[in-house]
C-alpha cells in the first residue's frame, strides 16, 4: 500500500491576509478533518482526530470501496468581538472521502468515538478464489 501524506492546502489559504474575504464560503465554515489509514490482518483502520465535535453530528458511510466522513462542529458561543491574534479552532461542516486500499465488506463497518478520536475499523472481505476454467480446442475442419 503506498503512503500518501496529508497535504493541508486549504489551511494555508486560510493563513493567507485576505482569504477570508475572496472566498467567505470556503473559510472557516468548511474544514477536511486530516486522517491516519492503516491495515492489520483483519482490518482496514481509519482514525481522525474530531476534537469538539459531538458523535451524533458524525456521518460515517462506505460505499462501492469509498470511505465517506460527513459532520458539523457547532459553536454554541462563538464571541465576534474578541481580539484574537490567532484562530484556528474551526466550526462549521467538514467532509471527507478516501478510497479504502482493498475490499471490505461494507455492512460489518464499525465507528467509535473515543476522546475526541473517531475510529473507524472496516473489516476485510474475503479475496474471490480464481476459478480455472478448462477449454477444449478444436480445429475446424476447411471445406473442400
Amino acid at each position: 500500500m503506498k503512503l500518501v501524506r496529508y497535504n493541508p492546502v486549504w489551511d494555508m489559504l486560510d493563513e493567507m491576509e485576505g482569504f477570508d474575504k475572496l472566498m467567505p464560503s470556503m473559510s472557516q465554515k468548511s474544514f477536511m478533518p486530516a486522517l491516519d489509514m492503516y491495515e492489520t490482518d483483519k482490518a482496514v483502520v481509519v482514525e481522525t482526530p474530531l476534537a469538539g465535535v459531538k458523535p451524533e453530528d458524525v456521518e460515517v458511510s462506505v460505499e462501492k470501496g469509498v470511505l465517506t466522513l460527513k459532520g458539523e462542529s457547532k459553536k454554541e458561543h462563538e464571541v465576534d468581538d474578541k481580539n484574537y491574534y490567532r484562530k484556528e479552532v474551526r466550526a462549521g461542516s467538514f467532509y471527507r472521502e478516501v478510497a479504502l486500499p482493498t475490499a471490505v465488506m461494507e455492512d460489518k463497518v464499525k465507528a467509535e468515538f473515543e476522546d475526541g478520536i473517531l475510529k473507524i475499523t472496516a473489516p476485510k472481505a474475503e479475496p474471490t478464489k480464481t476459478k480455472k476454467v478448462n477449454v477444449k480446442v478444436v480445429k475446424k475442419q476447411t471445406k473442400k
